[in-house]
Parts: C-alpha cells; sequence; structure tokens
C-alpha cells in the first residue's frame, strides 16, 4: 500500500485553482467581483488575445493595504466573513478567499494597489510565490494583471477552445456582471478595441441598449413586483420579441449572476402561450434576505441553494403577466376595442351560439412523428423482398436524418442481455454465412446484378402515383393497388428545401436589392460571432456589411425569402447563432430547412392540377417520406396492411 503524505502547499494551490480557474473568463469573473466588493464605481478590463496572453482589471475602489498583500494571495483568507454566523448571511459576491491564490497558481500576477490615492504598493506572484513587493504610485484603486495564464500547468491548455471563442467567453460574463450593477460603469477593452462600456447611472434600461442594442431596449417592458421575502426588478421583452435559446435570459440574485432552471421557467410560464416555442429576452434583478441564499454550493458561485423558491417563481411569472397585460391596454387596438359588462343575457346568448363547442380537429393538426404508425414495410416501394435492401440504402444516403427518428437497434456485434435475446453456439457462423450475401458484402455493387435500373430508382424515389382526392389538406393516391396518404404541409416543405438547398450550394441566389440597408443591432456577443460569419452570410444570399458600433447593414437579400424581410433575416441570424454545427454545409441545410418552414406554413387548397403536379415533383425529392425537420409527408398503406386494418382472414 502507498504511503499517505501531505500534498504540499503549491499543489493544493493548483488543485483548487483547477476548480475555481478554468478558462481566462474565470479570471475576469473573480477579478470584477473582488474590484465591485471593493466598493468600485469604475471597473476596465483589458485583455490581449482573448486572455490568453494578458489580462488587466484596474477599479477605484478602496484598494489593499501594503501588510495585507501577503494575506490577499493565501488561500482561505478574506475580509468578508469573520465566524460561522456570516457565512451564511454573505452580501458580497466573493467570500471563500481562494480567487487571488487560485489565480496566482497558475499564472504570472502583478498587483498594483492604493488606499488612499497617494502611496501605493506594487508586488509580483508567480506559481504561488511572491517575486517581489515594493513602493510606487498610483491613484486609489486596485489594479491587477495576470500574464501567461496556466504557464506551469500546460495540460490545461489542451481543453481550452479557439482565442475566438475564449473571447466571447470574457464578453458574456462582463455583459452579465454589467447588467446585475448597472451603478457601475464597466468598460472592456479586447487588443485595444473597447467592447462594452456601461455609464453607471443605475439606469437598467440603457445598460441593455450598450449590450443587445438600442432597438432591443425600446422593446422592453419594465417588471416590479415584491413580497415579505423577495424584491423583483428588471426588464423583459416584448412577447413578439424573441430569440432561439435562453442565453439572452439573466437573472441575478443580490448582485450575482445564477443558473436557475425553475426560475428562468417561472419566467416562461408569464408569457404563456405567447412565445411560440422560442425565448425572451429579460433581466431580473431579484433581492433578497441573504439567509434566505446558499451560495456556498458551487466552487463558481453560479449555481445557488434557495429557501422559498416556489413562492420566488410565482412571483416573477405574476410580474411578467402583468407587465405583458400593461402592453396590451397601452396598444392601439386594445383601446379601440372599450370592454362590454358581462351579464347574464350576454352569457346566455353566448351558450346558444351552435358553434361554441366545436371538437372538430384545426386545419393545420398533424400528429407527432411518434404518433403515426409506420406501416410494415414502409420504405418498400415494390415488393417485400427488397425491403433490407432499400432501408440499408436510405440508411446510407440519410444517415443524418434518419438518426433522429430511427430507435437505436441492436448491433450484430452487441449482445442483448434479456431471454429474448439467447445466442446459440451457431450464432457467429450464421452471422458469416449472412453478412457473406448481399446487400451486406459489397454494398450496392453486389447487389446490382439482380437488382434492375428501374427498381433502384423505386426504391430511392417515391413511385408515379395516381391522385384518389383531397380532404383537410391530405393528399389521397394510388400505386399498384397500394394506398398512399400525403401530408400536403410537409411534401410542399421538402420540395421548398430542395430548391434552396440547391441555390446555396450552386451560390444562384437572386438578389433583391434595397432602397434603403436595413441596420441590424446585436449584442457584443453576437456581433463578434456574426462579423467572422459575413461570407457564409453572403453565400445565403445576404448582402450585409460591418457598420460599427454592434451593427451590421443589409444592402439585399435573397428572393426565396418571402414574407415581412426583417423578420425573416433576424430569425435566420438566431438561427446561425443558436446553431453548433461548425462547417458550412451544415449550417446551409440549416437555412435551408428554417426558410423552407417559414415559406411553407399553412395548408393551401390545391386543385387536381396543382396536386397532380405536387405528386410528380415529389418523385424526385431528396427524400419525399419527410420534410427536412423529419415531419412524416408520405405515409403507405399496402393490401396485407388493410386487410389487417379491416381484421380480414380472421
Amino acid at each position: 500500500m502507498a504511503k499517505i503524505h501531505e500534498l504540499s502547499e503549491n499543489l493544493t494551490n493548483q488543485i483548487a485553482a483547477g476548480e475555481v480557474i478554468e478558462r481566462p473568463a474565470s479570471v475576469v469573473k473573480e477579478l470584477v467581483e473582488n474590484a465591485i466588493d471593493a466598493q468600485a464605481s469604475r471597473i476596465r478590463v483589458e485583455v490581449q488575445h482573448s486572455g490568453l496572453k494578458q489580462i488587466s482589471v484596474q477599479d477605484n475602489g478602496s484598494g489593499i493595504a501594503p501588510d495585507q498583500i501577503d494575506l490577499a494571495f493565501m488561500r482561505h483568507a478574506t475580509s468578508k466573513i469573520q465566524d460561522e454566523h456570516d457565512l451564511f448571511n454573505i452580501a458580497t459576491l466573493g467570500f471563500r478567499g481562494e480567487a487571488l491564490a487560485s489565480i496566482a497558481a497558475v499564472a504570472h500576477v502583478e498587483i498594483l494597489t492604493s488606499t488612499d490615492g497617494q502611496t501605493a504598493t506594487r508586488a509580483a506572484f508567480a506559481g504561488g510565490v511572491k517575486k517581489f513587493q515594493e513602493d510606487a504610485g498610483s491613484a486609489k484603486g486596485t489594479k491587477i494583471t495576470v500574464g501567461d495564464i496556466f504557464y506551469n500547468t500546460p495540460a490545461r491548455l489542451k481543453y481550452l477552445k479557439s482565442p475566438k471563442t475564449e473571447l466571447l467567453k470574457i464578453v458574456d460574463i462582463v455583459n452579465r456582471i454589467a447588467l446585475g450593477h448597472p451603478e457601475i460603469s464597466l468598460t472592456l477593452a479586447s487588443d485595444g478595441k473597447v467592447l462594452l462600456r456601461t455609464p453607471g447611472n443605475g439606469n437598467l434600461k440603457q445598460d441593455v441598449a450598450n449590450i443587445y442594442g438600442r432597438k432591443v431596449a425600446e422593446k422592453m417592458l419594465t417588471v416590479e413586483n415584491e413580497d415579505p421575502d423577495f424584491t423583483l426588478y428588471g426588464l423583459v421583452s416584448e412577447a413578439n420579441l424573441t430569440r432561439s435559446s435562453r442565453n439572452f435570459i439573466s437573472i441575478l440574485l443580490n448582485g450575482r449572476y445564477i443558473k436557475n432552471y425553475q426560475l428562468s421557467s417561472a419566467l416562461l410560464d408569464g408569457y404563456g402561450n405567447k412565445l411560440g416555442g422560442k425565448y425572451p429576452i429579460a433581466v431580473l434583478a431579484i433581492e433578497a434576505d441573504p439567509l434566505l441564499v446558499d451560495v456556498n454550493v458551487h466552487p463558481t458561485k453560479e449555481e445557488v441553494r434557495l429557501s422559498k423558491e416556489k413562492e420566488l417563481s410565482r412571483l416573477i411569472t405574476s410580474a411578467v403577466t402583468e407587465a405583458l397585460m400593461d402592453e396590451d391596454e397601452a396598444s392601439p387596438l386594445f383601446q379601440l376595442t372599450p370592454f362590454k359588462d358581462k351579464t347574464q343575457l350576454d352569457q346566455l346568448e353566448f351558450n346558444l351560439k351552435p358553434n361554441v363547442v366545436d371538437t372538430r380537429r384545426p386545419d393545420d393538426f398533424q400528429l407527432e412523428v411518434s404518433q403515426v404508425a409506420e406501416p410494415e414495410g414502409k420504405t418498400d416501394i415494390t415488393n417485400k423482398k427488397e425491403t433490407e435492401t432499400k432501408e440499408t440504402a436510405e440508411k446510407k444516403e440519410n444517415k443524418q436524418e434518419e438518426k433522429t427518428f430511427a430507435p437505436e437497434y441492436v448491433d450484430l456485434n452487441q449482445v442483448r442481455e434479456d431471454d429474448q435475446y439467447v445466442l446459440t453456439k451457431s450464432w457467429d457462423r450464421h452471422v458469416k454465412e449472412q453478412t457473406a450475401l448481399p446487400p451486406f458484402a459489397g454494398g450496392e455493387e453486389a447487389a446490382s446484378p439482380v437488382t434492375s435500373k428501374a427498381d433502384q430508382l423505386l426504391r430511392q424515389h417515391l413511385p408515379a402515383l395516381r391522385l384518389l382526392g383531397q380532404m383537410g389538406g391530405y393528399l389521397l393516391a394510388e400505386h399498384g393497388g397500394d394506398l398512399y396518404l400525403l401530408d400536403q404541409v410537409a411534401a410542399r416543405r421538402r420540395l421548398e428545401y430542395d430548391q434552396i438547398l440547391a441555390s446555396l450550394e450552386k451560390d444562384e441566389n437572386y438578389q433583391q436589392g434595397l432602397l434603403e440597408p436595413l441596420v441590424f443591432d446585436f449584442s457584443v456577443y453576437d456581433y463578434q460571432k456574426l462579423k467572422d460569419q459575413l461570407p457564409l452570410l453572403r453565400q445565403l444570399g445576404l448582402e450585409m456589411e460591418d457598420f460599427g458600433q454592434n451593427t451590421l447593414l443589409m444592402h439585399s437579400y435573397p428572393t426565396w425569402l418571402k414574407g415581412e424581410v426583417t423578420v425573416q433575416v433576424r430569425e435566420l441570424l438566431d438561427q446561425l447563432l443558436s446553431s453548433r454545427e461548425n462547417d458550412g454545409k451544415s449550417l446551409l441545410k440549416l437555412v435551408a430547412a428554417k426558410a423552407a418552414e417559414s415559406n411553407v406554413s399553412r395548408r393551401v387548397n390545391l386543385t387536381d392540377a396543382e396536386a397532380a403536379d405536387l405528386l410528380l415533383r415529389l418523385q424526385t425529392a431528396s427524400d419525399p417520406y419527410r420534410d427536412a425537420s423529419g415531419q412524416v409527408a408520405v405515409v403507405r398503406l399496402s393490401q396485407n396492411d388493410l386487410s389487417k386494418l379491416f381484421k380480414k382472414g380472421k
């Protein structure tokens, strides 16, 4: 057995740094929070090479006394708590006494601090060891410079993302802190260029304008509510101003940015069904008695434990609902519709209307993919003997799309641990014999001698269908004695998707010019991401240029973009920003699918000629059986399926 020994101080500091300092953004967060705790009213953050080379945080706070500097860089040394009672009554952002020690353990740190604005002290640390301390001159406050992060722990460098990603992480955390402290003037600069500057006048809406853009700030509604335990104040966007992810929701508890799923859900509940599956822009500042909050549950303090969380959730939901109701009452349409007193006679007339209770399904009713019973041999067009070959070919061509719909099947080499899959002694021999047969051996080449080209074409595409009729937006057709049911919307979306994707891949986007360019404002975070995507945007047909100050100008847009241009372009840009796909091909497919969904959103009345033409064009679609999002477009019922439905032969 290995001998037990005590870890060295340097090693324990590096282990502690692993919990607190994950990336350059972690350094920025800890230093800025320390500056806020020091009662600073102005904080400036400067980074070089996304913080990998150098990070500098300067404030005008209270400073650190010369004889306290060594203590400040020791683990578990802090001025913010004194005893166990203070641990459960924390009113500061930092309290663990680990930040400076953890940073100094993995980087070169230099501190210049003054408590009176006349005399100052400069000191340097590296690897957790102080290098020097000397007298200097400086204004009141503290400036900490961190260089060569992870210089002595190179293994951690490989876990960092690209410099662009690391910079965006820093931008995001500074944005959150600025929203939580509008009374503090915050400046963020990267390689000499200012990315964010807030005035520090306590106006939250002005901070939102600096971070998300003026147009967003103009559409923010004030939220206020309180009860004996909590005070709530903040801004939420109008129901028609949404984004495609939760990244624009900031919840701040006693000035601390936190992540809490239940509180975020309470915010969404306040909107009811107005969001349409999207997310609002929101900044909620919550003030609570520190005794109700336990922030000592996570090293980075982003996760907290809350007492009376359900009561706070109800407070948030009701506040958001009231803000949206006030918006409705202020709208001109609402003002033109006066209230009418409800009487028993009015209620009686309403009850006697014949269509008060209408149980019919709406025209746009669609079953979920999981609810549609896929008939046996659905992908077989000619006969059951070709079913296995058909499925293999489709899986090769549509592997990415099929992944989200098809269940996980047992692999031939994976043993199932249940009684239905007991392997016999002859299992290996049988598997070897079967895999030597088509289509396993040789793929399509092995299957081609026994399969005609016509059969291969039918197996990959929809056969020639004869239209039987239409019913409620669905088409009924037949081929070879089999019945085909087609969802009109999903089929049209598939054709629209193929057409848009083909034009994008061939770079044949016909442009519609604008007399005056459209202006799009973004947050610093989104602006930095989109600047790198301008070549891709041009390939999509969006002629946009950088206008500075977190703004892009659009001079023309592709003709396949239908509807209100500003709304459609904003949705496409949100789709790009929220996408995790990195390669251009995947992004083109994503945009084409989104555009097809927007362009074909409802059912239309087709003439017989138009319906027949739809069936004809669907034969050559890339995947006629589903649209780009996976919605079923075609359901086939064979003669055998129909017999089973009507219980024939029993």
